[in-house]
């Protein structure tokens, strides 16, 4: 690889005191071998257990750590758009915080991403047979809709493993409040022309905590969101605006003299 862009990896979490430290210690081993400027994000979405607490004692202790906090639950769309608006480096990378993937792929996302000139790297699933027969047929379902309404040949739509640059986050105007807001992000960035290639991974479910993806409530509030959504999403107009953070957000910088400076990126 050529020069080692600058990365900002973001987390978004909602009550996820069991994967808090695991995730950025294993994020302090695997960005310092890519490059010398990094900052790990993480969004907490008003979390009722220790998240915040473990997230200002990580952001005391690692100058690279930043926390975001909602006063109020914004769902994954408000929190996706909080961590892609506050990112500031080269590259941006989105994770679910209990990281269903080894974070070593990034290396090979990175690699990929140059090689093949792209603006955006998608990863999917190679075996997804752990997570049941209910969550397979329910995705199975819905990136079928996505690829039929939409015209674009992803596989894995709502995997949380994106790289892009930021250059797309520029471009895409994002408006989803729940789940549809990785669909929103593909498309969209796919139909105002970026490079987006995908990459499959092995996948790791989640040990601790439970996902609510799969529950019959989030998935109609997608579909509805989807059907809301549909026409700016299928003809979007490009725009120039950098992203902004949404109201009513925190930041916890990792050092002192960043407390001292709390900013809004585009």
């Amino acid at each position: 690889m050529g020069k080692s862009p600058s990365i900002s990896l973001f987390f978004p979490a909602w009550n996820e005191e069991d994967y808090v430290e695991r995730s950025v210690a294993r994020a302090m081993d695997v960005l310092p071998r890519l490059t010398d400027d990094f900052e790990i994000i993480i969004v907490n979405d008003a979390s009722t257990d220790r998240t915040q607490e473990l997230c200002e004692q990580l952001a005391a202790r690692i100058p690279q750590v930043r926390v975001i906090t909602h006063p109020v639950n914004l769902k994954l769309g408000g929190a996706m758009r909080t961590g892609l608006s506050a990112s500031t480096k080269d590259v941006v990378v989105y994770s679910d915080i209990d990281l269903p993937f080894d974070l070593n792929e990034l290396e090979r996302a990175l690699h990929l991403m140059e090689y093949l000139e792209a603006d955006m790297i998608c990863a999917f699933r190679f075996d997804r047979t752990s997570e049941g027969p209910k969550r397979i047929v329910y995705s199975f379902a819905y990136n079928l809709l996505i690829r039929t309404l939409f015209g674009v040949h992803v596989k894995d739509i709502n995997f949380s493993f994106k790289v892009m640059h930021r250059r797309v986050l520029e471009a895409v105007e994002l408006n989803s409040q729940g789940s549809f807001i990785d669909a929103e992000l593909v498309v969209k960035a796919i139909h105002q022309g970026f490079r987006v290639f995908q990459m499959g991974v092995d996948y790791f479910p989640r040990t601790r905590g439970v996902s609510t993806l799969s529950s019959p409530t989030v998935i109609m509030k997608m579909v509805r969101e989807l059907a809301k959504l549909y026409p700016q999403t299928r003809w979007p107009r490009a725009t120039k605006r950098p992203v902004r953070l949404p109201p009513s957000v925190t930041t916890l910088h990792g050092s002192a003299r960043e407390r001292e400076r709390t900013r809004s990126h585009g």
